[in-house]
C-alpha cells in the first residue's frame, strides 16, 4: 500500500469541512486555534511513519490524555481494583455530564468522560505520586520526542474555567470515590489534557495498542487481554456521545480531544492521528472523523 497516497487521499476528502463546526472556546486558551488547519499521520507495527497536513504542528491533547491514564492505572498489579470504581459503558450523555453521575451514586460510567478520566488521575496519582509527569515521560518515551510538555497556559485556563469538573471531582469525593484531595486531582488531570503534541507524536505513543501492549522497546506495558480490553472501551465509549456513529463511518477504536485530535487504532497494523480544531456538537473533529472515514473506506482498514 502507498501509504502517502492514502492519507493524502483523506486529507482530499476532509478538505471540504475543514473549518466546519467551532472551535472549543469555552476553554480559552484553545479558542485561538485555527479552525482550517489540519494534520493526519499514521505509525505502522513496522515502524514507517507518514503524514500530511499539520501532521507535525503540536495541539492540546486534551481528552486524548486519557486514554493514556488508563493504559498506565491497568499497568499496575491492582488493576483490577479500577474497575469497581469506573464503569466500561457509553455514556449516551455529554462529556462533562453530572446527571447520570448522580443517579450511578459516584461511580462514573466509563474511563472516557470526564468524571471517570479523573477517578482515574486519581488512581494513577496514588500509584505514581505524579499522575501528569507520568503521563508526560510516556509520551515522551514512545513519541520519541523528549520536549514533549504540558502547555501551562492552557491548563492555567482549564483550572480557572473548570468548574464543571471540580464540580464532578467533589460529588464523586461525596461518595468516597476518590483517594487523593480534590484539588491535586484536577491539577495532574488538568496537566496531562493540557500536553502539546503533534499528530505524529500521538500515533507513534498509541501504538502500543496496535502492538497488543508491546511498547517501543518492546518491554510489555499491558497483557494481551487488557490492550484488547482498551480497544473495546475505546470503540464504544472513545468518542463520547457520538461513539456509535464513529464506529459506523470509521470502524476503528479511537479517543477524541476537544482540542480537535483523534487518536485511532488499527490493531496489529498501526495507528492513525487526525487533527483539525473545529468540532461537531458532540466534542470530535468534523475534519479528522471526515478524514479516518474516508482512508478506512478506502483501505479497508477496519476492525469489522
Amino acid at each position: 500500500m502507498d501509504y502517502r497516497l492514502e492519507l493524502q487521499r483523506a486529507l482530499d476528502a476532509a478538505r471540504p469541512v475543514l473549518g466546519t463546526g467551532r472551535v472549543a472556546d469555552y476553554i480559552p486558551a484553545l479558542g485561538a486555534a485555527d479552525p482550517h488547519a489540519f494534520g493526519l499521520a499514521l505509525a505502522t507495527v513496522d515502524g514507517e511513519v507518514h503524514g500530511v497536513g499539520d501532521w507535525e504542528t503540536q495541539f492540546s491533547i486534551q481528552s486524548i490524555s486519557k486514554l493514556f491514564t488508563l493504559a498506565l492505572a491497568l499497568a499496575s498489579e491492582e488493576a483490577l481494583a479500577l474497575w469497581h470504581r469506573v464503569g466500561r459503558e457509553p455514556s449516551g450523555t455529554p462529556f462533562n455530564s453530572l446527571i447520570q453521575l448522580e443517579a450511578e451514586q459516584g461511580i462514573p460510567r466509563n474511563p472516557f468522560i470526564n468524571a471517570g478520566a479523573v477517578v482515574v488521575t486519581d488512581r494513577l496519582l496514588s500509584l505514581t505520586g505524579d499522575a501528569a509527569g507520568a503521563v508526560r515521560e510516556f509520551l515522551r518515551a514512545e513519541s520519541g520526542n523528549p520536549r514533549l510538555d504540558t502547555d501551562l497556559a492552557v491548563a492555567a485556563s482549564e483550572a480557572q474555567h473548570g468548574h464543571r469538573n471540580a464540580a464532578l471531582a467533589h460529588f464523586i469525593a461525596s461518595y468516597d470515590n476518590l483517594e487523593n484531595p480534590v484539588e491535586a486531582v484536577l491539577g495532574h488531570y488538568y496537566a496531562h489534557c493540557a500536553i502539546a503534541a503533534s499528530c505524529r507524536d500521538l500515533a507513534l505513543a498509541g501504538l502500543f495498542l496496535a502492538r497488543h501492549g508491546l511498547r517501543a522497546d518492546g518491554s510489555r506495558l499491558l497483557s494481551r487481554s487488557d490492550a484488547k480490553r482498551i480497544n473495546a472501551v475505546l470503540l464504544t465509549c472513545g468518542t463520547y456521545d457520538a461513539a456509535g456513529d464513529f464506529a459506523y463511518r470509521v470502524g476503528l477504536p479511537g479517543k477524541s480531544g476537544v482540542g480537535g485530535g483523534i487518536l485511532a487504532v488499527v490493531p496489529g497494523r498501526g495507528t492513525l492521528c487526525a487533527w483539525g480544531p473545529a468540532l461537531d456538537r458532540a466534542g470530535n473533529s468534523v475534519g479528522a472523523v471526515t478524514a479516518l472515514d474516508a482512508f478506512t473506506t478506502n483501505t479497508g482498514w477496519s476492525v469489522f
